[in-house]
């Protein structure tokens, strides 16, 4: 799995832009503020139609334009991709696979998939919940499809929820289609658990094994998944984590009424991890909890790789220059084999894979 070109219209401070990469190795050079994390975030997108930053399309187009192209060559399964992304201010994006427009920005996954580290990621140990329900949404997303719609769904669901929760005491009628909504987020957020749950369990024993490799055995790194209290077993049948979802949303129904807001279901989910048996949010030390990040994010890599029988593409934001000599010498030991693009002002020092070195300059290639 490879990108070996894109082209970039408009994107960000991207106005002409036309690169050729390695299978490899590709570090992307040149100063802050130049574009080098602009260039992995259009990468990024050709996962998913997803970007690591904006909230919207409109904050991927250069300020004076009025739409953005991103247009990549990539290799998959074997066979060659042609992958248009077109972003406009005031209408809906358009996604062609092979000239062929894309119904949804699913039929991306599986095409591309990436794997991004960036210096924020640093802190996912010690971030709050969202931040690692978010890292597991992404990732899960790209090997499993149907996450990605039951997901979509529940996200849907949980806002007319909120909304109902919300207003009901300015408008008591709409707690007669209360009922039909928590039957409708339990199917949902079945599914979201059960994938969840599977996916964290095989990353939690690649983790344990990069962790205690990294640190020459001394440190036990154990993940945890803490999802809905009646949820005895998420590794379950689906039916089972239905009927425990309605069970909870059944003893939380009046605290809802009052509290205005939705307290039952997946989305106060987390990912908890321990350090020799210790809570690595509270008493892990800052070197400690940086290299669990990056025995997560070096996991997921591998999860993606034994799933598909291919690497992903590896996307390192000026994350090397975070990291302390021994950390990186780890990073650049771990990540052969596959694509891998690299930022940083500098070329990074140590032993790595054949590859490829762009400077980038004013949103232009030097």
């Amino acid at each position: 799995m490879r990108v070996d070109r894109i082209e970039l219209d408009g994107f960000r401070n991207y106005t002409e832009f036309a690169a050729d990469f390695h299978p490899g190795v590709n570090v992307i050079c040149g100063e802050n503020a130049q574009g080098k994390t602009n260039l992995l975030e259009a990468i990024g997108f050709l996962s998913g139609a997803r970007s690591h930053r904006a909230r919207g399309d409109k904050e991927l187009i250069s300020f004076d334009r009025d739409r953005g192209t991103i247009t990549a060559r990539a290799e998959s399964r074997e066979r060659d991709f042609l992958i248009e992304a077109q972003l406009f201010r005031g209408s809906r994006r358009k996604l062609f696979v092979n000239h062929v427009k894309c119904k949804t920005a699913g039929e991306l996954d599986g095409i591309v998939q990436t794997v991004l580290f960036c210096p924020e990621d640093l802190a996912l140990i010690k971030s709050g919940a969202a931040e690692r329900r978010a890292f597991l949404d992404h990732a899960i997303s790209q090997l499993r499809p149907r996450y990605a719609e039951a997901l979509s769904q529940y996200n849907r669901l949980l806002d007319h929820k909120t909304r109902i929760l919300r207003d009901w005491e300015t408008n008591p009628g709409l707690l007669d289609v209360l009922e039909d909504f928590n039957e409708a987020m339990a199917r949902a957020g079945a599914l979201v658990i059960h994938y969840r749950a599977h996916f964290i369990r095989k990353l939690a024993e690649r983790a344990a094994a990069i962790q205690e490799e990294f640190s020459g055995g001394r440190e036990d790194l154990a993940l945890t998944y803490r999802t809905v209290s009646t949820v005895e077993d998420p590794l379950g049948p689906t039916v089972s984590l239905y009927e425990a979802i309605r069970a909870h949303q059944e003893s939380h129904g009046r605290a809802e009424l009052e509290a205005r807001s939705c307290l039952s279901g997946p989305h106060k989910d987390d990912l908890l991890a321990e350090i020799n048996g210790q809570p690595a949010r509270q008493y892990a030390s800052q070197g400690q909890t940086r290299t669990a990040a990056l025995s997560l994010k070096l996991a997921e890599r591998e999860l993606f790789r034994d799933d598909t029988g291919q690497w992903p593409v590896l996307l390192l934001d000026d994350v090397l220059s975070e990291l302390d000599a021994r950390r990186q010498d780890f990073v650049l030991r771990r990540i052969t084999g596959g694509q891998v693009f690299i930022t940083g002002c500098e070329v990074p020092e140590g032993d790595f894979p054949e590859g490829k070195v762009l400077h980038i300059h004013g949103g232009a290639l030097v």
